[in-house]
This record gives C-alpha cells, structure tokens and sequence, in this order.
C-alpha cells in the first residue's frame, strides 16, 4: 500500500485538531482525552496518538489551534483599520460578534482555558498566559497609540485600558453563556467602547 503523501498526512492532523478544538471549548482540555476524541472521530486510539505523540502535546496544539481561531476571528477583522483608536473599535466590534456567534461551540475558548489553568503549573498553564500576553499586548498598543494621538486622555494608562477590555470581554461571555443574559452582550459593548472614550451606540 502506497504511504500517504505529508500534505494528506497534515491535513487529516488539522481536522483532527478542528474537531478537538470544538469538543474541548465545551469539555475543556482536561477532558479532552485521546480515548473521548478517537471515540468521536471513530477512528483508534493508537491512529490518534500517531497524529500527536500524547494527550499533552494535543492539548496543546488543540490550544494553538483554538488561539489562531480567535485571532482570525477578534483581530484579522479589525486590523485593516486605523492603529489607534478607530482599530481598538474595530477589535471591540469583532470581539463582540465574536462572543455572539459560534467560533466556538462552548463559548471563548481562551476564557474558559484561562480558567482551567490558572491555578494548574505545567505547560498548558504557560501557553494559556502567554497568549493572554499577548493579546494584552496588542491591546495596550493600540492604546498607547490612541493616547500619543490624542484620541485618549494624556493620563488614560494604556495597561488599564488593555486589562478592562479583555476583563468586560471576559465578564461579558458569562453574562451570555452561564446567565443567560439576552442584553449582557450589549451592555458589554457600551461598557467596552466607554472604556475606550466612545459614546455606547
């Protein structure tokens, strides 16, 4: 029998990540086992581990893959705008669309690993607080811009601005998913863009 060619052999590995990456944003990546997800893919155990070596290296290319989701999703929409404060708008506006739609079946994956891992050392626990990091960091940047611009007070601290965006974000897909909020998402969006210097619209 003919060997599979690496771009077969790769693109079976992303679907296999696709769908993990959708079983864990409800299940977490703690229940995120080889045996659940073989299961159901319906295909081995051992045909799994083949794709990824053990459980740890798969949650974290499930983790990396679920990152790169919420970026194509929050930041590849907003990045074509002006750096400052038109594109700290248009980051609140895809990350609003964002928590309403279903880039995720079981809400912002980053969220809820930010929760399973924050009190968990290990790698996984590294990866979730690097991309946080990262993240923040873009926020802060286009802060820093808005303020140099004057788009933002002078003593409008850019840190802060970045730290109450992702912590409304955060807040508001609870208010969503676990509470049921039907307008937690919209009074997230006005708290966001005042949070920004805008007016709530």
């Amino acid at each position: 029998m003919p060997r599979r060619s690496d771009a077969a052999v790769s693109d079976s590995r992303a679907t296999t990540v696709q769908a993990a990456v959708d079983l864990a944003s409800v299940e977490g990546l703690e229940g995120l086992t080889i045996g659940r997800l073989a299961g159901q893919l319906r295909m081995s155990k051992s045909g799994l581990i083949g794709r990824f070596g053990d459980k740890e290296a798969m949650q974290r290319a499930v983790l990396e893959s679920a990152v790169e989701r919420f970026t194509a999703a929050v930041w590849l929409p907003a990045r074509g705008a002006e750096p400052g404060i038109a594109r700290l708008e248009a980051i609140v506006d895809a990350w609003i669309v964002h928590l309403r739609s279903d880039v995720f079946p079981g809400g912002c994956f980053v969220t809820t690993a930010s929760v399973e891992y924050d009190a968990r050392p290990g790698p996984l626990h590294d990866d979730v607080e690097a991309a946080v990091r990262r993240w923040l960091g873009v926020l802060e940047a286009e802060a820093r811009l808005a303020v140099a611009a004057g788009d933002l007070a002078p003593d409008r601290d850019p840190v802060e601005v970045a730290f109450e965006l992702h912590s409304l974000a955060s807040g508001g897909g609870v208010a969503a998913r676990l509470l049921g909020d039907p307008a937690g998402l919209d009074r997230t969006r006005a708290a966001m863009r005042r949070a920004i210097g805008l007016e709530p619209t």
